[in-house]
């Protein structure tokens, strides 16, 4: 369990950091919608990732029937989630759409750019 928490700090605290100075220079830069809906997507798509960490433990042990529908509510709980930031886009011309939709991609960006730069590494130290 220990080790999922610190998988869920790494990645969430980088995911938010990331959001943060990009939204935060957008903001500046003037498009304030795109750096507003980026960060409000983020904070959604860190909000699925701790939700769907915590329902994992739940299945495991249970009946075959049981783990499906602990499954099958689990994803329908975060697809509504996530369907709230889109919502809130949609209705108010505060936050961008596109970036709100970035947004809520941005722990799966950067658990791809982690492992991708682990694998960069390792590829040098082997040509060194």
């Amino acid at each position: 369990m220990e080790s999922l928490r610190q998988t869920q700090k790494k990645y969430c605290s980088r995911a938010i950091t990331a959001a943060i100075f990009a939204g935060l220079f957008l903001i500046v830069a003037g498009q304030k919608p795109v750096g507003k809906g980026l960060i409000l997507g983020t904070v959604f798509s860190i909000v699925n990732f701790i939700l769907m960490a915590q329902m994992l433990p739940h299945r495991i042990g249970k009946s075959k029937n049981k783990t499906f529908f602990l499954s099958f509510g689990s994803i329908v709980l975060r697809y509504f989630l996530l369907a709230v930031p889109l919502i809130i886009a949609i209705k108010i011309d505060q936050y961008n759409f596109i970036a709100v939709v970035f947004g809520i991609f941005m722990v799966q960006f950067v658990i791809l750019a982690d492992h991708l730069l682990i694998l960069i590494a390792s590829r040098r130290e082997k040509q060194v």
